[in-house]
């Protein structure tokens, strides 16, 4: 997982281990976590669970935060047994030792490492080499980070598994209750195709808008509406028209309906929305949603090309602005329908 956040300076271990969870979306345990430099601001921010295969896996993380351009990083070994565990501080030496060596075979400085017992205010840190620095997280709350992140209407999850039910299928029966359901629209929107594709289209897309702002409101879908909503994002000028919401004023609103899509809808149709979920989130800079909304959709369809595109610019680092681009062909698609889509919001500098 990649996030840039190009507008803060921390000066000291305790200041930057406070903004992970602002950074990551949620609190990270048992972690190892990378922080790349770039002149002194944070840049891409990696996480890694601990297990004992990781130190053969080290590469990997070293190639992408390669991919950043940074030249220097940071590593947080998250690891509330660890802090104070002889033997398990000498095996993340070695997973700092073998980290490093990644680097610099990148091109990249290891500027220093650090274990961390708890990422919360009054946790502790030292340096994994026992250089003598040490000292207290900083509460992260506090964060300007996570200031940011509630300004720019990001929710900070406590544990990750907070964050994958948010795309985790919530009622199994009911999903697989839907594939029939579903068979039966499928059929109903092929004859409104054959006789008025356009117009099928803009009706596919003003239902979602409706459907998106009802589910705000508190409103519930039936089973008739959650397919024709699936079948509708297998349209490919649908589909592209619809990732416009993402820059739009109502863009809270469909991100909400993609998250209850992803959630409910049996598969291919669930993949459809993962990925609309995904754009969304990578669009206002929440990299940790767009990674676990990518990672399902991926596991569903490993050739879909849209995922895979957005997966390879997340993990190289490609700034949201840059994704944000994307966003011009749904409103010209949109015209083309004739459809009015909500006009495109102005986003901060955190995003």
């Amino acid at each position: 997982m990649t996030t840039h956040q190009p507008d803060y300076r921390f000066t000291h271990p305790g200041a930057l281990i406070a903004a992970l969870p602002a950074v990551l979306g949620f609190v990270p345990e048992q972690s190892l976590v990378l922080v790349t430099l770039e002149h002194g601001q944070m840049g891409a921010v990696l996480r890694a669970d601990l297990s004992a295969r990781l130190i053969d896996d080290i590469g990997q993380l070293a190639d992408v935060a390669a991919a950043s351009g940074a030249e220097t990083a940071v590593a947080v070994i998250v690891d509330g047994d660890g802090a104070t565990c002889p033997m398990c501080n000498a095996d993340h030496r070695d997973l700092c030792d073998a980290l490093a060596a990644a680097l610099d075979g990148q091109g990249m400085t290891l500027h220093a490492a650090h274990i961390v017992d708890r990422v919360e205010a009054g946790g502790s840190w030292h340096c994994i080499d026992d250089c003598g620095a040490r000292g207290t997280v900083e509460d992260p709350v506090a964060s300007p980070l996570a200031a940011a992140a509630v300004l720019d209407g990001r929710r900070l999850y406590g544990r990750r598994a907070d964050l994958r039910a948010v795309v985790a299928v919530a009622d199994p029966g009911h999903t697989a209750a839907l594939v029939e359901v579903i068979g039966d629209q499928v059929q109903r929107r092929e004859q409104r195709w054959r006789a008025d594709p356009d117009r099928c289209g803009r009706d596919d897309v003003e239902a979602a808008m409706a459907a998106a702002a009802r589910v705000c409101d508190g409103g519930q879908l039936s089973d008739i509406e959650l397919a024709a909503l699936a079948c509708g994002l297998t349209d490919v000028a649908v589909r592209d028209t619809l990732y416009a919401l993402a820059v739009g004023a109502e863009a809270g609103q469909a991100e909400t309906l993609w998250a209850l899509l992803a959630r409910t809808l049996p598969e291919p149709w669930r993949v459809e929305a993962l990925v609309l979920l995904a754009f969304s989130a990578y669009a206002r800079g929440d990299g940790p949603l767009a990674g676990l909304s990518l990672e399902a959709a991926l596991r569903g369809d490993p050739e879909h090309r849209m995922a895979g595109m957005l997966d390879t610019a997340l993990q190289s680092g490609m700034r949201p602005e840059r994704i944000r681009e994307l966003a011009a062909t749904g409103y010209q698609l949109a015209k083309r329908l004739g459809v009015r889509l909500p006009p495109p919001r102005a986003f901060g500098r955190a995003g």
